[in-house]
């Protein structure tokens, strides 16, 4: 039977956007290598054609010249047209690469959409919510406790505030007085003499000299013969 119908054969996969922009490429390659040809036989006719004298000669080299002219303009045509066959293919190549692109996204989502559900049945506001308040009770609690601690025992509660102030402004009254003499407090100026003798109230240094034994017998008393007179207390011994 296969000798008679024959084999089917495998149909070639349809090309990609990929491959039909590649082909069209090259063969806008090839129209480009045509264009740069005619371009120099051009400027060979030029320069012929500004070189010889008007005449026969001349009308010959630019009649050549308009014949590539035209196939250049021809093969220009070509070149745009395959270009823009490539632009077409680029275009189409985008939108299908941004396709893929919003699947991959749209399956990436719904991934995330599904383990972000798992997460969340774990997870209840509720809870949250009684967490947080717990964690306030347990925070205004270990602030009653920090102020306890902290209360000084020699402080008495029943202070009264305005007394206190009061002595705070007569303290600075005083601190302000004794600034005012030159800037330097009373504390730190120099003692006077006068006012240190003043305050200890000693008597004042003897100016003479120490008195001898001879007035030191003088200043004893005497009885009626002349003698120094016998303690009292000696004679009751």
């Amino acid at each position: 039977m296969r000798r008679v119908f024959g084999v089917k054969k495998d149909k070639d996969p349809p090309p990609t956007v990929q491959d039909a922009s590649d082909r069209i490429n090259k063969r806008g390659d090839s129209v480009e290598e045509k264009i740069n040809k005619l371009d120099a036989e051009l400027a060979k006719y030029k320069e012929q054609i500004k070189r010889t004298r008007p005449g026969p000669a001349q009308e010959a080299v630019k009649a050549r010249a308009m014949r590539v002219l035209k196939q250049k303009r021809m093969y220009e045509g070509q070149r745009d047209m395959l270009y823009n066959q490539t632009f077409n293919l680029d275009q189409v190549a985008f939108a299908a690469e941004g396709i893929k692109d919003a699947q991959q996204t749209m399956s990436a989502l719904k991934t995330a959409n599904k383990e972000l559900k798992g997460m969340m049945k774990t997870v209840k506001i509720q809870d949250i919510d009684n967490l947080q308040d717990e964690m306030m009770d347990l925070m205004d609690v270990s602030n009653e406790i920090q102020e306890s601690l902290g209360r000084s025992y020699s402080v008495p509660d029943d202070v009264d505030e305005e007394e206190l102030m009061g002595e705070l402004d007569a303290l600075e009254a005083d601190m302000g007085m004794e600034t005012e003499s030159d800037g330097v407090p009373s504390y730190l100026q120099p003692d006077k003499e006068s006012d240190l003798d003043a305050e200890l109230n000693l008597p004042s240094a003897p100016t003479g000299h120490a008195p001898g034994p001879g007035s030191r017998t003088n200043a004893q008393t005497e009885d009626e013969l002349g003698l120094p007179a016998v303690p009292r207390a000696s004679l009751r011994g």
